[in-house]
């Protein structure tokens, strides 16, 4: 194993829960964190390359030694103490309960690769009484909302046939391309038509499903037969997030979730932010991922900048 594969090894054996309390060796750093040793060897650009593709993409922190005002104790400012004023750069990535940060600092002999793991406080905490489905989704994931996609919902709904769930919308115009925990990953309209955007994906399956008849979807038909079966998002293992689209009020269509399994479907009367929220928060759904996780997190799979606007 090479160096840089020994870095990341020791990121993600920290960085997962149920590994301990963190606590620094180095000398005049306080508790909550573990600073690492990347060597001189090790590229920055490489090094935080092949953690976007472990833990997506990765939040700027500070730059040029400017820390972003926003950035408190909820949004990786434990990742810039131990350095203080030192700090020249940091990105951070978030992972259930950890913060993961790789940048440089300022020490005698010049400016280093740093990189470390520091404890993340729960987004959820202190969460007031939810206004809304999506809002609780955001609050619980503790994600970003300055910055919004903007897509072509009037293009997209036109190409696939049919009005798509209001709260499916804005969920994919605040988070975008990714997946909650590490495990629900949206189908979202893609601008270079990436496999997963849901344009394409509704056209293949519907073409799939008309040519094959195999049956795998029974008793139900898959769009864009009336009333069809319309998938929005998948998961790791395989799992199929589907909308019954019997109701010609989008809003109203209930979700449908098919097992990698023959005959497992349940149905959630429920909108697509509520079932979102309650598989983040509630240990009793049946898929729950907060069984696994008690602080959980969105993973973004989209290059920095793509399809966003300052809002």
């Amino acid at each position: 194993m090479d160096e840089q594969e020994e870095l990341l090894s020791a990121v993600h054996h920290l960085a997962w829960p149920g590994t301990g309390d963190l606590a620094c060796d180095e000398a005049g750093h306080s508790a909550g964190h573990v600073c690492l040793a990347p060597s001189d060897e090790n590229n920055l650009s490489v090094l935080q390359e092949a953690l976007s593709g472990r833990y997506g993409r990765p939040r700027t922190l500070a730059m040029g030694g400017f820390a972003d005002p926003t950035v408190n104790d909820r949004t990786g400012l434990p990742l810039l103490a131990p350095f203080g004023d030192r700090i020249v750069e940091m990105r951070a990535w978030a992972h259930a309960g950890r913060w993961i940060g790789c940048g440089t600092a300022r020490y005698d002999d010049g400016v280093r690769i740093v990189a470390l793991v520091a404890e993340r406080e729960d987004p959820a905490a202190d969460l007031a009484e939810v206004t809304s489905w999506v809002d609780g989704v955001v609050a619980v994931t503790g994600w970003d909302t300055t910055r919004v996609r903007t897509v072509d919902w009037a293009a997209v709904e036109t190409r696939i046939g049919t009005a798509l769930p209001g709260d499916y919308k804005r969920l994919v115009e605040v988070f975008g391309h990714g997946a909650f925990d590490g495990y629900l990953q949206f189908h979202v309209p893609n601008a270079d038509f990436k496999s997963d955007d849901i344009v394409l994906h509704t056209e293949w399956l519907g073409e799939w499903a008309t040519t094959h008849r195999s049956g795998l979807w029974e008793p139900y038909e898959v769009y864009p037969v009336p009333g069809g079966l319309l998938e929005w998002a998948g998961s790791e293992q395989a799992d199929q997030f589907y909308w019954l689209t019997e109701d010609p009020d989008p809003d109203r269509w209930p979700i449908l979730v098919k097992e990698d399994i023959p005959d497992s479907w349940q149905r959630f009367d429920e909108t697509t932010a509520e079932f979102v929220y309650r598989m983040l928060t509630d240990r009793q759904h049946p898929f729950s991922t907060a069984r696994y996780f008690d602080t959980h997190w969105f993973e973004s799979y989209e290059s920095e900048g793509q399809a966003v606007t300052e809002i």
